[in-house]
């Protein structure tokens, strides 16, 4: 019997492939980083074909380095970076543009013009999301009103749409299969999250033809197979984080640490309409019954640290980053604002634009990288406040995971920041433990929820100190300059 699941993780900086066994160990993990593209300011691009070919790459690497076939893998998870879309001919395959990035904001006006319309309102009941261009709707349009053809194409149905998953299940079937699920569906801006099914009025509104879209499917569930094997999980890369994370009760909640900072909270089967600045969405759907998260979305998290060792030549890696942080007690004085492509939740402004402030001659790069995990603590700060808020929970602990949570003075910084008990866990890979188990629950390899959280094993809790002048100065520092760096764009 086949005793591995593969996962795919597709993300925005590069795609992996990890291999577990039954106990939910990680076997094999293999990653190949691939181009970002920046055509102007504020525009991010991926070429699909370096998605794919990446992430075929770190498939075959992984499997070579556990030293097995693929008759040995009993079914493939796939989770991914969300919002990003790719159009691409139903014929040939090819896509039709680049990959248009969650992170772009080439949409802001267009998004502005439907808020000042008041538009927007009917949106948000629909859907759970804001009207940002961070959604995948307004970049969909913008690709059939600026590729020559496209839209006569999509009209005729010979244009095929999908996130990130969509693109991978198409390629992994030999063009067999078009589909997503729920998780991915419900970050689009047209998905109907009290329906479930893909909305006509919203259709209408952003002038995209359903003939275009993928099936939407159960997140847990067979929908292809890729030599012989069963893909058999789907997930949205912080849905499919939540899951990881074993947080299946109503009121548990965990932040990945990611190229952005993404917090979401178990809500159950129940909707919760965020009145700060959250978000309402599908955290999974198994035997077609939909789960349902509150999330915070962080544009900039563990992106800040690559731009100052690639954009500023600061540090050489992550290692001299995390000595310098820790050569230093605090920020002195400095504030950076990480807004290089706007701000996510809770303040959502496309327009905002990253600062530095508070610098003087006394500044250091020791002191800018103690800054830089100071910007995603307090960001993320201001989310689970928003949580709060909304759900009326008194957040207690939180669970971590993600690549930059390897980092103790950025947790133990959070720790302080938020008031609240950080869990690590022994494992941070839950994204792409999250699309195993839900791969493994469709078949059978792993039989119940109750048995991944059997799974799941707490590593370090980091417990804060208790709230002090200093740290109610750095937080008032840090609200007056996020008020600086927004509308910096003219509109």
């Amino acid at each position: 019997m086949p005793q591995y699941i593969l996962s795919l993780d597709q993300g925005t900086s590069s795609s992996r492939s990890v291999i577990f066994n039954k106990n939910g160990e990680t076997i094999a993990v293999s990653k190949k980083e691939f181009k970002q593209i920046y055509p102007e300011p504020g525009l991010v691009e991926h070429d699909p074909n370096d998605i794919w070919n990446s992430q075929i790459h770190t498939m075959l690497e992984a499997i070579k380095t556990a030293n097995i076939t693929p008759n040995d893998i009993a079914a493939i998870g796939i989770t991914n970076q969300r919002e990003t879309i790719v159009l691409w001919d139903r014929n040939t395959g090819k896509p039709i543009h680049n990959a248009i990035v969650w992170q772009d904001r080439r949409t802001a006006n267009t998004c502005q013009q439907i808020k000042d319309a008041g538009i927007h309102k009917v949106i948000q009941s629909l859907t759970g999301l804001t009207t940002d261009p961070y959604f995948s709707a307004t970049k969909i349009s913008w690709i059939l009103d600026n590729v020559k053809g496209a839209r006569l194409k999509a009209q005729a149905g010979e244009l095929c749409m999908g996130t990130i998953d969509s693109w991978l299940i198409w390629n992994l079937t030999d063009g067999k299969t078009h589909v997503t699920d729920a998780s991915n569906a419900s970050r689009t801006l047209i998905y109907n999250i009290h329906t479930g099914q893909w909305d006509k009025e919203l259709l209408e509104l952003f002038d995209i033809p359903h003939a275009i879209l993928p099936k939407i499917v159960d997140s847990s569930g067979t929908v292809g197979t890729w030599k012989g094997v069963p893909i058999s999980g789907i997930a949205g890369d912080q849905q499919a984080a939540l899951f990881g994370q074993a947080c299946f009760n109503p009121g548990q909640i965990k932040n990945t640490y990611g190229t952005g900072c993404f917090m979401l909270m178990n809500t159950g089967e129940r909707i919760i309409e965020s009145k700060h600045g959250l978000l309402s969405t599908v955290a999974w759907q198994i035997n077609g019954k939909r789960h349902f998260a509150l999330e915070g979305a962080v544009f900039m998290g563990g992106a800040i640290f690559n731009w100052l060792r690639d954009g500023l030549n600061i540090v050489k890696d992550v290692y001299e980053f995390d000595q310098l942080a820790k050569s230093v007690t605090d920020s002195n004085g400095i504030v950076f604002i990480p807004a290089f492509t706007g701000l996510g939740a809770p303040h959502w402004d496309p327009f905002a634009r990253a600062t530095i402030q508070g610098l003087t001659r006394g500044s250091s790069r020791a002191h800018l990288c103690f800054a830089a995990l100071q910007a995603v603590s307090f960001q993320s700060a201001e989310l689970l406040e928003s949580f709060t808020r909304d759900s009326s929970i008194k957040i207690s602990e939180l669970r971590a995971d993600g690549g930059a949570s390897i980092s103790k003075l950025l947790m133990r910084i959070q720790a302080d920041h938020m008031q609240c008990k950080i869990i690590r866990p022994k494992n941070i890979e839950t994204t792409a433990f999250g699309a195993a188990a839900l791969a493994a629950l469709a078949i059978g390899f792993w039989e119940s929820q109750e048995h991944i959280s059997k799974l799941w094993k707490q590593d370090i809790v980091f417990t804060p100190n208790p709230w002090n002048e200093t740290l109610a100065n750095q937080r008032k520092n840090w609200d007056k300059a996020i008020q600086r760096s927004k509308n910096w764009e003219e509109q």
